[in-house]
């Protein structure tokens, strides 16, 4: 798949995207990540890309002209599944929300600064408003980074273990179970009396049970954590 992102502030994601997962799975040719700097792209001769709201609303808007211009050069060499805003009203990114986009061609990810963009762009461009939360930032160049992790780490490929990414919290609408490694039974530095071990169950080798006790612990976490999702 391919991720073009739009921001105004280029630096904050050039380095993020060439590291960890998403650096492994451009790598592995799984996916490819493009960041464009929307000055580029401005007709103004100081790279200006942001003027005042009309209304005497305070702070700036990013402008629709340069936002067009990207996008339409973008859109003039393939097609796009969908071009998304980073809105803090728009819906709310999940698990699911992760895996329907990681099946996708090609997506646009704008990054919203400033008071946001012209709503013009979001009425005529923009197929799809996400949030990451209810919360606002800066810019919309973190939450985009996070999209991207999200919906790249998913991809059958991208992590060599895919049951690993399979049992992360929220896939099944879950949190995930305790997950220990070794040693089992651990002294703490604390305290070397003390011991630290783990349930009975997953030195078993019975793989049957050590299921069941991950079903049973992931509901009872999800009941008490986050009840919202069962």
């Amino acid at each position: 798949m391919r991720i073009d992102i739009i921001t105004v502030l280029p630096e904050m994601l050039t380095g993020f995207v060439n590291e960890s997962i998403l650096a492994r799975a451009q790598k592995k040719g799984l996916a490819e990540i493009y960041v464009h700097n929307l000055r580029d792209y401005t007709a103004d001769k100081w790279k200006r890309v942001d003027d005042y709201p009309y209304g005497g609303a305070a702070g700036m808007l990013i402008q629709c002209q340069p936002l067009d211009a990207c996008i339409s050069a973008l859109k003039a060499e393939r097609d796009y599944d969908e071009i998304i805003f980073t809105a803090p009203d728009g819906e709310t990114f999940n698990q699911g929300i992760a895996n329907e986009l990681s099946l996708k061609e090609n997506l646009i990810i704008i990054c919203g600064h400033y008071k946001g963009i012209d709503y013009r762009i979001r009425e005529h461009l923009v197929t799809r408003e996400i949030s990451i939360g209810d919360y606002v930032l800066t810019g919309g160049e973190l939450a985009a980074a996070v999209m991207a992790d999200s919906i790249v780490r998913v991809i059958p490929g991208v992590i060599g273990d895919v049951e690993s990414a399979l049992s992360d919290s929220f896939q099944d609408n879950l949190l995930e179970p305790p997950v220990y490694t070794r040693p089992a039974q651990y002294h703490p530095i604390s305290n070397p009396e003390e011991t630290w071990g783990i349930p009975e169950v997953l030195l078993s080798g019975h793989e049957a049970k050590i299921k069941e006790w991950e079903m049973e612990q992931s509901l009872k976490r999800t009941q008490e954590r986050r009840p919202d999702l069962l």
